[in-house]
């Protein structure tokens, strides 16, 4: 199987990797994925990512149907903008997904304010709405695209109540915590966004999700894509630990495309979702930090 084979017939892919006919190499996937490198017959390689082994028959999780397209039509999105680097989607199987192979490097001053200015390129992109067309996925989490008009109920609605539901199944969070978080979905619509029209967001551009290539670029991984405020996407790029050279980053974009008064205020509200979602998915250690965004938030708007 070389890459043009792989292209025309995905679906043999499967049938190739059980019976060990394509080298692979485990790589880094994430808490949600596993990944590998895959090196075919023509020497190309590519990075494939799936939930299950494709060749365990005995695994037993149910990988959704849309699961890998959904995130390949968010791929193809923001590739569309041709403003910042997103691996190419090469082959969506239900059980996988196959991408252009980025050979990995050091972060840079210099690939950092790039990144900055075609970040802002690709929000000036922009969406028909705020939402996405198709049925979006934050990790493992099913994330409601529908569309909206108004940002802030838009928000609250759609990117933080559903989390702090979940939040609370899970028993991440107390009564009183939910209290914190609701005092401010109460007054979201006092926040001086500026009307601006929906950016073309990546949606969980946490620093996980950025790739410093040896190429000196900065490549955009693992999206949950659609028409968003591009705040939310600076807010998550400083959270746990933060993008390296993030000041850079920032002040190139601020030079590209200027950000409203404000916004380093705005930075946890925008930031509280992202939290919201990890104490969704993995529990208790994520309360101190959700209950501090909530309360930040409400501390900018003086209440």
């Amino acid at each position: 199987m070389d890459l043009a084979y792989l292209r025309a017939h995905p679906q043999h892919l499967p049938t190739f990797l059980a019976h060990q006919r394509i080298r692979e190499t485990p790589v880094g996937g994430g808490s949600i994925c596993q990944a590998r490198r895959l090196t075919l017959e023509d020497g190309a390689s590519v990075f494939t990512k799936f939930l299950n082994d494709p060749t365990d028959t005995r695994a037993t999780s149910v990988v959704p149907p849309d699961f890998f397209e959904t995130e390949a039509e968010g791929l193809r999105w923001l590739r569309e903008a041709h403003a910042v680097g997103v691996p190419e989607v090469i082959a969506v199987l239900p059980e996988m997904l196959v991408l252009q192979w980025i050979d990995p490097g050091r972060p840079s001053a210099s690939a950092a304010e790039r990144f900055g200015r075609e970040l802002a390129a690709m929000h000036r992109a922009g969406a028909d709405s705020f939402g996405a067309p198709w049925r979006g996925y934050i990790g493992s989490l099913p994330q409601d695209n529908g569309p909206g008009v108004a940002w802030p109920e838009w928000f609250a609605e759609r990117r933080l109540l559903p989390y702090l539901r979940q939040s609370v199944d899970r028993g991440a969070l107390t009564d009183s915590d939910v209290g914190v978080v609701e005092r401010l979905l109460a007054r979201i619509d006092r926040y001086g966004h500026p009307a601006e029209p929906p950016a073309r967001v990546h949606g969980d551009l946490w620093p996980g999700n950025l790739l410093w290539a040896a190429d000196g670029e900065v490549w955009l991984i693992d999206p949950a894509a659609h028409g968003g405020h591009r705040e939310t996407d600076l807010a998550q790029l400083a959270l746990f630990g933060g993008a390296p050279y993030l000041d850079r980053i920032l002040a190139a974009y601020d030079e590209a495309w200027p950000l409203a008064d404000g916004w380093r205020q705005r930075v946890p509200l925008h930031q509280l979702q992202l939290l919201l979602v990890h104490a969704a998915l993995f529990g208790t250690k994520y309360r101190d930090a959700v209950v501090g965004a909530a309360g930040a938030a409400l501390l900018a708007l003086g209440t």
